[in-house]
């Protein structure tokens, strides 16, 4: 008589604890580069080109480097990324108290680790399946607890930054996210052995064939392709606002960093709380009706800035908006981990992560160049208007109500791992 196998939720605990680290790191790094811009030159222009810099090599790895992620595995490609992006990361003040550190040579140093973050963020989401398994865990609570820890960073690093940065200077911060990373590989190397090593189709095959697989994948799946262009479409608006508007504005209104960092805060607490919602009660409940009406949610906070808000009034309905944000990332990557073969995560999950991406730097520069021109009060109202009718799309997109279907794994039925969902 065949028994189950025990629980075992190390694994997954030593996940979400490694994402934890190093996404505070981030949210670090992502606060005190911005804000070290514009106090030294001023310029929404630079602070844009900064963003710019930033997201670019996350598209670029997302495309090219999601084969790579199939080749080496997710174990292997989460630790040597870390580990990369801790030494690149710590460049930036070894280089900055001892020779100087140019304007350019920051714009490298940040493309670099972004390069070599984006990597190991998607080896370690491509864990998420298989430790889930093991700890007995639906895909909706585990993708979940993923997107808690997500938000999680930014409701605890947020905060700290803007609180560290008033004390040690926005220098001494990166010293900080430097050693994250460092701790994050340090976790996943020691503690995790489950892994997907790759296969022989993986092995064998040519870069640029598998490459090609991922993003024929992606064409064919219709729900699949329209959550990536639905994305690509909100997540270029997100990048004028969290990347040059919120920055400008909160120097302008409030003119301090722990402001800024409050409410980036206040982004990740409301949206940790949808998503802990969601996690007990998401199965049970319509995704698209769901995702939809919390996308919805979500965009209103472009709106409140407009009436330049005291700052407790802005936090205060941050956290109430941002609620909407919880359910989201958890029913896309539940959406994913179903449909994507087991051996193609790293380049379909990549690909997806690239087109999603892929306007981001674009809204950066774009983002800078109008704010100095129109202002912030014009270009939150204008972010908010297109934001929701954006949003309220999806609601009649045929393909985006297949999310109410569950399906299995296309290996796990036995059909062509090339065949999304076995469907023609």
């Amino acid at each position: 008589m065949l028994t189950a196998p025990a629980r075992n939720h190390l694994p997954i605990i030593a996940l979400l604890t490694a994402n934890a680290i190093s996404l505070v790191g981030n949210v670090l790094s992502a606060i005190a580069i911005p804000w070290f811009v514009l106090q030294t030159t001023g310029s929404a222009t630079r602070t844009g080109i900064t963003g710019f810099f930033t997201v670019l090599p996350v598209v670029l790895a997302g495309l090219l480097g999601g084969t790579l992620i199939d080749r080496f595995g997710y174990k292997r490609t989460s630790v040597i990324a870390d580990l990369a992006s801790g030494v690149t990361t710590a460049l930036i003040p070894i280089l900055y108290f001892s020779v100087g550190l140019q304007f350019w040579q920051l714009m490298v140093l940040v493309f670099l680790g972004a390069l070599l973050d984006a990597p190991g963020s998607t080896a370690r989401n491509a864990l998420v399946p298989e430790l889930a398994e093991l700890a007995h865990m639906p895909i909706e609570r585990a993708t979940s607890l993923i997107h808690m820890i997500e938000r999680g960073a930014r409701l605890v690093g947020a905060p700290l930054a803007g609180l560290l940065i008033a004390v040690m200077g926005t220098e001494n911060v990166l010293w900080l996210d430097a050693a994250s990373f460092f701790i994050s590989a340090a976790i996943i190397g020691v503690t995790i052995r489950v892994h997907v090593m790759p296969s022989r189709e993986i092995q064998d095959g040519k870069y640029f064939d598998e490459l090609r697989a991922g993003l024929q994948f992606i064409a064919r799946d219709k729900l699949i392709l329209a959550i990536v262009v639905m994305i690509m479409l909100t997540n270029f608006l997100d990048t004028i606002f969290g990347g040059v508007l919120q920055p400008v504005f909160v120097k302008q209104v409030y003119g301090q960093a722990l402001a800024l960092g409050l409410l980036i805060g206040a982004n990740g607490g409301g949206a940790v709380l949808g998503a802990l919602i969601y996690s007990a009660i998401g199965p049970r409940l319509p995704r698209h009706a769901v995702f939809v009406l919390c996308f919805m949610l979500s965009g209103l906070r472009f709106l409140l800035y407009t009436t330049y808000p005291p700052l407790w009034f802005a936090i205060l309905f941050t956290v109430i908006l941002s609620m909407g944000a919880g359910p989201l990332n958890p029913i896309i990557n539940a959406i994913e981990y179903e449909r994507i073969p087991k051996n193609m995560r790293g380049r379909v999950g990549g690909a997806i992560t690239a087109g999603a991406m892929s306007a981001m730097p674009l809204g950066m520069l774009i983002g800078g160049v109008l704010t100095e021109r129109l202002g912030v009060r014009p270009m939150f109202l204008g972010l908010g208007v297109i934001f929701l009718i954006t949003t309220l799309s999806m609601a009649f997109i045929p393909a985006m109500k297949e999310m109410n279907r569950k399906e299995r794994n296309p290996l796990e039925q036995g059909i062509n791992a090339a065949s999304p969902t076995g469907e023609p």
